[in-house]
């Protein structure tokens, strides 16, 4: 399990899930409540997942440069990232254009039809 992940499951949890997860959540509420494009979900993403792996080698003594447990941990806070931009993003267009839009879920908004015949 050690090598999927690229550090042990109660590192990936605590450091990847708990910590860097939090730390995703805020970024994706961040780019979303300021209208960033899509991409910079990705970009920041690239960003957490290297400050991750570098954590796991400093902290826990993990393989710095393994390539499955980057390209998973950045999967993962990539996922709660994108999830948390959507929500935002969600929230931003119902509050800001309620004659426009109306919630299709807690990650969607689809027009608002006119009443008008």
């Amino acid at each position: 399990m050690d090598g999927i992940l690229g550090a042990s499951p109660a590192v990936f949890v605590g450091l990847t899930l708990v910590v860097f997860g939090g730390c995703a959540w805020l970024t994706g509420q961040t780019l979303g409540q300021g209208w960033k494009p899509l991409w910079a979900v990705f970009a920041y993403s690239a960003l957490l997942g290297a400050g991750d792996r570098f954590l796991v080698y400093g902290l826990f003594g993990g393989e710095l440069l393994s390539l499955w447990g980057y390209v998973l941990h950045t999967v993962v806070l990539a996922l709660i990232v994108y999830l948390s931009y959507r929500m935002a993003m969600t929230n931003r267009m119902v509050r800001q254009y309620p004659w426009l839009y109306q919630r299709m879920g807690p990650f969607g908004w689809r027009e608002r039809h006119s009443q008008q015949a």
